[in-house]
């Protein structure tokens, strides 16, 4: 398998269909769904795992309401229509809100097979389903960049690389550094 592929219909797959396929494929990859198209992608890469772990605990610890405010993570489907069913590397939901939910922010960390499709076509889609935040994470770089929806349409609100500190307010203020993100002198793979 390459990695990434979609896999053809003669129509556009329901989340019915979906659920079909995902259940009787293998596992080690990620599925989604997105306007009705498959998307399959290999199992996260350490350095991935390493900075949606850490960005995860910087939301954790920041959080001023715990109890109301959930930081969740993949694999978790986030349904943005009868025809798509994304999962985010990390999500911040309100409690309170009543299914079906959305998230108040969405976070992708970067990697080869994933990176035209989360800084294309899921920042559309998280857009225009109205998730009011969503940040990318680049460990390669390493850098963060956050949009902020406004009128219907993202606006950049920050942009750091390296040791470069980004504060950002939504969906609670909360500071690191890229460089914070990922191990020193890390690579793909665990270390040995």
């Amino acid at each position: 398998m390459t990695a990434m592929a979609t896999m053809p219909v003669s129509h556009p797959l329901t989340l019915e269909d979906f659920e079909a396929l995902r259940d009787a494929a293998e596992s080690g990859h990620r599925y989604e769904l997105v306007d009705g198209s498959l998307i399959v992608t290999p199992s996260p890469s350490w350095l991935h795992q390493v900075a949606s772990s850490r960005l995860m605990a910087v939301l954790i610890r920041s959080n001023p309401d715990p109890d109301r405010l959930l930081v969740l993570h993949a694999p978790f489907d986030v349904l943005l229509g009868s025809d798509t069913a994304i999962q985010p590397d990390l999500m911040v939901f309100d409690a309170r809100d009543d299914e079906p939910r959305l998230p108040l922010l969405t976070v992708e960390i970067l990697s080869p097979s994933t990176r035209h499709l989360d800084i294309g076509l899921k920042w559309s889609r998280y857009a225009s389903a109205g998730i009011p935040s969503y940040w990318v994470v680049d460990p390669d770089v390493p850098e963060v960049i956050a949009w902020q929806l406004e009128n219907g349409a993202y606006n950049q609100v920050a942009h750091a690389a390296t040791n470069q500190l980004v504060t950002l307010s939504t969906p609670w203020p909360a500071s690191f550094t890229p460089q914070s993100l990922i191990v020193a002198g890390s690579t793909t793979r665990p270390p040995r």
